[in-house]
């Protein structure tokens, strides 16, 4: 929840910036931060397949307001600029964005967070849908992230016939490299993923002995924190948001 009390000076400060990225890219993100000396800590947001839309932006001043240090790193800079529905499709008919270049952004984005002065040192990350893959892939094949949100990832399971050129390898592959502690979000009614697969992310995750919770939620689906969309569960994602909050101060700091 806020730490913020109606006797409080407010302000925020958010606005584009340039990251290192993947093969030594400038690549634009969106930041935003309190206004303050701090320390405060930082999350990387992840954002999901429909790309670095306005949500991603919304909630990325959300986590400010919260009283972090927020960056949402453009992962379809390489396709070239435009409307993001329109660069969306071109990432999708050049099959994807490739996982290690995400992986570099990703990593990036929280270099930059830890080198502020007003940083405590701690960073997250949090991504939805295709973010929550993301996400997972960042904390199993790095040291970048203290704590990870996955909301909902697809993809994390996956069989051989489903792997491609540019994401070669099922992430669950990598869950003995999880270095901090992980929260998942789902919804019951979700496809991709399913029940199924959320139980045998668990299973992985218990048997290496892993730091995580998951939490399933009945009546929701894909995408039920997106206010505007049809999927959207206000119960739920009002549940989940107060998990997301919870989390992050325990692992990071406040």
């Amino acid at each position: 929840m806020s730490a913020y009390t109606t006797d409080k000076y407010e302000g925020m400060l958010s606005e584009t910036v340039a990251i290192g990225g993947h093969k030594g890219q400038l690549v634009n993100a969106y930041f935003a931060r309190p206004l303050g000396p701090g320390p405060f800590p930082g999350v990387v947001l992840v954002h999901h397949r429909p790309g670095w839309d306005e949500w991603y932006k919304e909630t990325t001043r959300k986590f400010a307001y919260h009283g972090f240090l927020a960056i949402c790193p453009n992962l379809y800079f390489s396709y070239g600029h435009g409307k993001p529905e329109e660069v969306t499709e071109r990432m999708r008919a050049a099959g994807g964005v490739h996982d290690d270049d995400v992986i570099a952004d990703v990593s990036g984005a929280a270099a930059y967070l830890r080198s502020l002065p007003t940083s405590n040192g701690k960073v997250g990350g949090f991504g939805s849908c295709s973010g929550g893959r993301h996400v997972f892939l960042v904390a199993c094949r790095t040291k970048s992230l203290d704590a990870a949100v996955d909301c909902w990832g697809g993809s994390v399971v996956q069989k051989n016939e489903e792997l491609t050129p540019n994401a070669p390898v099922s992430p669950l592959s990598y869950t003995g490299g999880l270095s901090c502690p992980l929260l998942g979000l789902f919804g019951q009614e979700d496809r991709n993923p399913n029940q199924e697969m959320v139980a045998q992310m668990e299973a992985e995750l218990k048997r290496l002995g892993k730091d995580y919770e998951f939490h399933s939620y009945a009546g929701a689906g894909h995408g039920f924190f997106y206010y505007h969309t049809p999927g959207y569960r206000q119960e739920q994602a009002v549940d989940g948001w107060n998990k997301v909050w919870a989390f992050f101060d325990k692992n990071l700091g406040g």
